[in-house]
């Protein structure tokens, strides 16, 4: 498999997104001027490796003449908007995020689209954890306590939504709540100082490679989930993919194919659990019983079907952002989205009836 590091994958994107900024120039010559792509960098994933691996990326890609495909390993595990920041600066051409961050990213001034959304979520998703043998067994034990983790990503709005629900809402910066909360974006960090007793709870996705260590160690255990029907299940909690605006529009059989790949590989691993776990072990560099749970434990997030409809994809975005920036978020009381900049945000040409659509 073919890995390039982020300055190496840096460097080839920058003279790619130099060509594409000239072919954008020229006008009313725009398609004449519009510069081949014959290479792409993907973010390396678990879904990803195995359909690299079986070959269904590069099948999809060959048909639009794409044959040279880097999978570029962007650091989300580490570290929390790592993805993003890279495809801001062009090392990839789409990145993976929960929709609460990437409407925050979105809102920050990156200028990119969503292009894939999932169905709702479901309360397994994030779980709030504690340590096992603390007094600490719901979420209302956690008053006066200290919730550490991820503030812009699962790691908040799942346990937002929960502790509200409980009585004893979080603090923000411009709401005083019952939990203290702090910031730890480093995944393995957060591991540490929970089980330290540095931090008293913290909320996660635990078939995360890390987080699944964690987990499966035995030494931390489930206090509270997400309610059922709630905005985490049925808005925030969704799956994105995005690109750069520019690159949509520019190339968006791009986008097409990888969406194809990502709806043949989602397939074919649910089929084959024990090779894909394999593979993926392989690849990533993790035990094989880590690799099969982030297969087929329920808080994972990389398999999850699509959301076919546009209008619904726009309407989550609208929904949990009212909910949080009502919450107390001050992230989204600064910056939010309009309506208009909701509607621009989601690309219907990827979503049923589109041109580029993979559900047609």
């Amino acid at each position: 498999m073919h890995i390039r590091s982020g300055l190496t994958a840096f460097a080839g994107a920058l003279a790619l997104t130099a060509a594409a900024v000239l072919a954008l120039g020229q006008g009313s010559d725009r398609a004449q001027a519009k510069e081949p792509l014959t290479f792409i960098n993907l973010p390396q994933a678990a879904w990803t490796v195995v359909g690299y691996e079986k070959g269904f990326i590069q099948e999809e890609f060959a048909k639009i003449g794409i044959t040279d495909i880097k999978l570029i390993n962007p650091g989300t595990a580490e570290l929390s908007g790592a993805e993003a920041a890279l495809l801001d600066r062009g090392g990839l051409a789409i990145a993976q995020r929960m929709m609460y961050p990437a409407t925050v990213h979105k809102a920050n001034g990156i200028d990119a689209v969503i292009v894939w959304q999932s169905a709702p979520s479901d309360k397994y998703r994030t779980p709030l954890l504690a340590k096992i043998g603390s007094n600490i067994n719901s979420p209302i034990d956690l008053k006066d306590k200290k919730f550490g983790g991820s503030r812009v990503g699962c790691g908040w709005t799942s346990p937002t939504e929960v502790l509200n629900e409980a009585g004893v809402p979080l603090d923000t910066r411009i709401r005083k709540g019952s939990v203290r909360h702090e910031t730890i974006n480093n995944s393995a960090a957060t591991s540490a100082a929970l089980l330290s007793g540095a931090i008293d709870a913290t909320a996660t996705h635990i078939a995360l490679p890390a987080s699944a260590a964690l987990w499966l160690s035995g030494e931390v255990k489930v206090i509270g989930r997400s309610p059922d029907d709630g905005i985490y299940v049925n808005a925030a909690g969704r799956v994105s993919y995005f690109a750069m605006r520019p690159f949509v529009e520019e190339y968006p059989e791009a986008i097409q194919a990888f969406l194809l790949a990502h709806e043949r590989t989602k397939k074919w691993i649910q089929e084959n659990i024990d090779e894909s776990s394999e593979i993926i072990a392989a690849e990533l560099r993790v035990p094989v019983n880590i690799a099969k749970f982030q297969i087929t434990d329920p808080s994972s997030f990389e398999f999850m079907q699509g959301e076919q409809s546009a209008d619904n994809a726009r309407e989550a975005v609208r929904k949990f952002q009212k909910y949080y920036i009502d919450a107390g978020d001050e992230i989204l009381a600064e910056r939010n989205l309009s309506d208009e900049t909701i509607d621009q945000f989601v690309d219907a040409r990827f979503f049923k009836g589109g041109k580029y659509s993979v559900y047609n």
